[in-house]
């Protein structure tokens, strides 16, 4: 029986793991409920919480190719152009929920590329990745984990080749090869809620050549291994968390984070080894993983969602939302944030079937997506902000509001319309301030920036892919002119 786990369940499951956590330069003896993780921890806890409630089922739910239950969705391979689509609209939906990135996307799209790349690695090599892959894949359905993709290495010298680094841990690599498995060493940037997973599930970053063959790798192993060590990235406003009040942190029930995850000399045995040395589809696996998560970046039209919401609030409080230049820069923002979503709808719908029986995206139009994310939440970020004032980062704060001796002043001077409350309009500002700003600004304006790969990497794509060569040649037809010339 699959154990579709909800939040508490999900809680009570990390709770379990034995994971070696720093932040602030001191080991993090329980992550759960350490008050600048947490908040990421409850945004995973939605995604288990949403898939028991009937209205979003259809969404959050899917049916296993492998055992035919029923399974989280970010357990599920994808099986049709539908499930595709359903993949982008749960994307925006639980973005609009929660506000921020809920960090399950990495480990689901990184179990769909390996899906396809370990079937076509057995084609070409007669190796069993593929059945090792899918007995591991009917594990994680089976107890419905949540799994950390972690492709990004810290690449050292980015115009030398992994082989040729200063220091050969700049890229995660075989160390020692045993009978029952291999050691590896490395480390992988900006890890989103790594310490909120139960497992890592490991790729190489880039494509490689012969020579970097140590290299190419792809495995999975539980998030409490043995010489695995997180370190917790910083956030703009991540120590509001630590304050009395909430106010001040804008979004009080979700959040991200980002890690550090160092692989010390860490074992991996056989039957979690998806990859070894095939270096000739290393490409292929970042390709793919590349365009599944390109297509992901759907979640931040649901963020963006929210941040439409919390201006139209705030030109509300403020007695502007009737100006004609608010109204059309609302509508501005509006466009922008549709124009996200259906880049990732286009690239799903164009989607097709793999030889492995994996469904798998338009290549072109996820690249067209994520290229339009790397800029279309700056435009929406900077409206909002121009719309809600310079009070959103002039505010005193919620200690002040509160203050016997000064709050009556923060009370008088910062109410606008006079039937909404002071504090209410504090609260809104905030929440537009972390979401342009602070914590929430790193899985909203960063993540689009840098995420699933830099701008440029989404440019190199898309020039491979456009058939330039036809449009060409249509162009060269209709005006009479020889195809030779």
């Amino acid at each position: 029986m699959v154990k579709l786990m909800n939040a508490k369940q999900y809680e009570a499951s990390l709770r379990k793991l034995k994971l070696n956590v720093y932040m602030f330069g001191k080991k993090v003896e329980n992550p759960v409920d350490e008050p600048i993780i947490r908040p990421s921890m409850n945004a995973v806890a939605a995604t288990y919480e949403f898939a028991h409630k009937p209205e979003y089922e259809d969404l959050m739910t899917a049916k296993s190719h492998i055992t035919g239950k029923k399974i989280n969705r970010f357990t599920h391979i994808h099986q049709s152009t539908e499930d595709l689509v359903k993949k982008t609209k749960m994307g925006r939906l639980l973005g609009s929920l929660t506000g921020c990135c809920f960090q399950r996307c990495v480990g689901m799209d990184a179990m769909n590329a390996l899906s396809m790349t370990t079937y076509d690695i057995d084609q070409k090599y007669g190796t069993e990745y593929n059945k090792r892959f899918l007995k591991y894949l009917e594990y994680v359905q089976e107890n419905d984990l949540t799994c950390d993709g972690a492709m990004t290495d810290p690449k050292g010298d980015r115009s030398k080749a992994p082989h040729q680094q200063f220091d050969p841990d700049m890229f995660m690599h075989v160390v020692e090869e045993r009978p029952d498995g291999i050691v590896i060493r490395g480390a992988k940037c900006h890890q989103t809620g790594a310490v909120n997973s139960h497992e890592i599930i490991v790729m190489p970053t880039i494509s490689m050549r012969e020579e970097d063959k140590d290299y190419a790798i792809s495995f999975a192993l539980p998030s409490d291994a043995e010489g695995i060590i997180y370190i917790i990235g910083r956030q703009s406003c991540d120590t509001r968390k630590l304050g009395k009040g909430m106010i001040d942190r804008g979004n009080q029930i979700y959040g991200g984070h980002e890690a550090l995850v160092v692989f010390d000399n860490v074992f991996v045995p056989w039957e979690r080894v998806f990859m070894y040395k095939e270096w000739d589809f290393a490409g292929q696996l970042v390709e793919q993983f590349a365009s599944y998560h390109r297509q992901s970046y759907a979640c931040k039209a649901g963020v963006g969602d929210v941040l439409i919401g919390a201006t139209q609030c705030v030109a509300e409080y403020n007695g502007a939302n009737k100006a004609s230049h608010v109204k059309d820069k609302i509508i501005e923002m509006n466009h922008l944030n549709e124009t996200l979503f259906c880049g990732s709808v286009a690239c799903a719908a164009e989607g097709h079937r793999e030889s492995s029986g994996t469904y798998y995206v338009n290549t072109l139009l996820a690249n067209v997506c994520k290229q339009n994310v790397t800029r279309f939440p700056y435009e929406i970020a900077r409206l909002a902000q121009d719309i809600a004032g310079g009070i959103m980062v002039t505010l005193p704060s919620e200690e002040d509001l509160r203050s016997p001796e000064v709050g009556k002043w923060v009370e008088k001077y910062f109410k606008a319309n006079p039937d909404v409350p002071t504090e209410t309009r504090m609260r809104m500002l905030r929440l537009i301030e972390n979401i342009t700003m602070g914590t929430a600004a790193v899985g909203y304006l960063t993540e689009s920036m840098h995420g699933a790969g830099s701008p440029q990497a989404q440019r190199i794509m898309i020039a491979r892919q456009v058939n330039m060569d036809e449009k060409k040649r249509v162009a060269k037809k209709l005006c009479g002119v020889s195809e030779d010339d």
